[in-house]
């Protein structure tokens, strides 16, 4: 049968006679399915035949709808037999052949009548009746009914692109109207409350949004498409899936991509950024073609929801995390070893010391890629920020004030804040050995003033090499840049107060050391926005201002701790000269850091108390 059938399906197609295809057709495809016959040169052969006929009905139907019979063509008899043959093919090709023919005759139809019915009758009527635009709105009246019912009773076969496609033609038919006609019956029937005359760009001169605007401000405009609005949640559950397909895929790309860093001119941010707000745009110009009511809204919930998505999935959960931070027992445990070094030779030979307490740091990698994240965000929060005003000019402005993304930004501003947190943290535990060993030497038994001390020089070489990367990678963010400096000297500085109330106790030559140290340290901070740079810019004003005020702190405890208790008086004086803002928890502590006695410190504190 299926050797016979070949041969006879072949000889059918070349003479086109369809009646007698579609049984043995139907056939040949049940014996093939049966016994599952895959794999064949019969197969190949039915499968071409398929193909052929496929081509062959098309083109038939294209000849007999578009080629110069058109207006004398009738059903005949070999397109309908035609019709069962391509019931049996893919499914594809019917979908195909409908839609080619729907497109063809629908809206056509209606400007066919319309020719015809000038042609013959349009010189009986005076030409201010209108009467050819009355029939077009009829039309659009007796088209958008019948299209309302039809999709009531088939919801469930309506997918997005049917839809769309419907949406599409439409569109482009009312348009068509609103070139056609003056849409002054439409004003007349208090069908539209503005003017009739509606100017229309030549040439798409304004792009996309121009273009949108143009159809948008046409009376003719919604006159059948409205009936689509009720279905356009279809539309918003495609965009949902989209957007949903495209999360999950910048999400597998960063996983296998490294980190961008910035250039000279260009800021790093992940491409998948981008590629979000070019898909929202996209959609919010295709939505406004579709409805600036509720679907407009719709869509903005649903540009919200994936806004957060991307500020968690590819933003925050790529955060490389800090690790819980212990110095370990070298650094607790060789406080030992500091007590047995002789006191002239203390400075000196803790470095090597310096180095077992350091602690797990960030990758330069790991820190680009926090900028990248960094700046991303802000590229996130700003282009947010355009969406929400763009969306509020797009819907109709009743439901203007229903749209704000400012949670969206918050969510950014929330990443930008982690970023530069988890950077200063990161800083922060580098100098933490260097802090730790600063308290651990015993600074009552210096005898000597000499140059800075190493702790100074580590806490100064991590300075020097991470605060470049930032600065590189933040070169086209210099607020956040400005930001992670600030945040830096507000956190580490009174974390170096600290330490120098853990150094204790402290003779005058220790102080004296220290002093030194801290003026180098304040140096170094004050630079600390331009180290290791060929450009010497100068430190933004609100940092230098955090610095000068918290390291001349510093500088002012230690000249108290210099100044002998002895007279009381002048001691106070000189502590309420120099530190007049700190209180009196302090006044104890720098009482112990000199390593006063309690029955001393009794005198000292009530004279504090009672000074005026």
């Amino acid at each position: 049968m299926l050797v016979g059938g070949v041969d006879t399906l072949k000889s059918l197609t070349q003479r086109r006679l369809y009646g007698e295809i579609a049984l043995p057709l139907q056939a040949i495809s049940e014996v093939m399915t049966h016994f599952k016959i895959t794999q064949t040169f019969h197969n190949d052969q039915v499968k071409s035949i398929h193909v052929e006929l496929a081509e062959q009905i098309t083109h038939d139907f294209k000849e007999a709808f578009s080629g110069t019979n058109t207006k004398s063509m009738i059903p005949n008899k070999q397109l309908a037999q035609a019709c069962l043959v391509v019931s049996i093919l893919d499914p594809k090709v019917k979908r195909e052949l409908l839609k080619w023919f729907i497109k063809l005759i629908s809206y056509a139809w209606i400007k066919r009548h319309l020719l015809e019915f000038e042609d013959r009758l349009g010189n009986m009527f005076p030409q201010n009746w209108e009467v050819s635009e009355r029939i077009a709105v009829q039309f659009c009246h007796n088209t958008r009914e019948e299209l309302s019912k039809i999709m009531a009773k088939r919801k469930t076969e309506i997918d997005v692109k049917l839809l769309l496609y419907a949406i599409q033609k439409t569109a482009a038919f009312e348009n068509l109207l609103s070139k056609r006609f003056t849409a002054v019956t439409l004003t007349e029937s208090n069908e539209i409350q503005q003017p009739a005359e509606v100017k229309l760009k030549g040439h798409n001169e304004g792009g996309d949004e121009d273009r949108e605007s143009d159809m948008n401000s046409s009376p003719f405009h919604g006159l059948i498409g409205k009936c689509f609005i009720p279905h356009l949640e279809i539309y918003i559950e495609s965009v949902d899936r989209n957007l949903a397909d495209l999360i999950e895929r910048f999400v597998l790309d960063q996983k296998q991509s490294k980190p961008t860093e910035a250039t000279e001119t260009q800021a790093a941010i992940l491409p998948s950024c981008p590629d979000l707000f070019v898909f929202y745009k996209k959609s919010m110009i295709q939505c406004n073609q579709l409805d600036r009511g509720q679907t407009m809204l719709s869509l903005t919930k649903t540009f919200q929801k994936y806004l957060h998505e991307y500020s968690e999935k590819l933003l925050q959960n790529n955060l490389p995390k800090i690790e819980s931070q212990t110095l370990g027992s070298s650094v607790q445990n060789f406080t030992k070893d500091l007590q047995k070094i002789s006191t002239s030779g203390l400075i000196q030979n803790f470095s090597s010391l310096l180095k077992e307490g350091e602690v797990t740091r960030f990758t330069k990698d790991e820190q680009t890629r926090i900028c990248c994240i960094l700046t991303t965000a802000e590229y996130c929060l700003e282009t947010t920020q355009q969406l929400g005003e763009k969306l509020k000019e797009k819907i109709d402005p009743v439901l203007a004030d229903q749209i704000d993304l400012s949670k969206e930004q918050d969510n950014f501003h929330k990443v930008i804040s982690n970023c530069i947190q988890i950077l200063v943290q990161d800083l922060e535990n580098a100098c933490e050995p260097a802090l730790t060993t600063m308290s651990k030497i015993q600074w009552q038994n210096v005898d000597t003033v000499g140059d800075q001390s190493p702790y100074i020089t580590a806490i100064t070489t991590h300075l020097k090499t991470t605060v470049p990367i930032v600065r590189e990678n933040l070169s086209q963010s210099r607020k956040y840049f400005t930001q992670f400096c600030i945040k830096f000297a507000n956190s580490f500085i009174p974390k170096f107060i600290q330490n120098i109330y853990k150094c204790k106790p402290i003779n005058t030559e220790g102080a004296e050391q220290l002093l030194l140290d801290t003026h180098m340290l304040k140096t170094v901070l004050l630079n600390l926005p331009s180290i290791s740079s060929q450009i010497n810019r100068q430190a933004p004003a609100a940092y230098a201002k955090v610095v000068t005020k918290g390291m001349t702190k510093a500088e002012m405890i230690l000249k108290v701790v210099m100044t002998p208790v002895d007279p009381p008086k002048n001691f106070v004086e000189q502590y309420k000269k120099l530190l007049p803002e700190c209180q009196l928890t302090e006044f104890y502590k720098i009482l112990e850091v000199k390593g006063v006695k309690r029955q001393e410190q009794t005198v000292l504190v009530d004279m504090f108390k009672n000074y005026k």
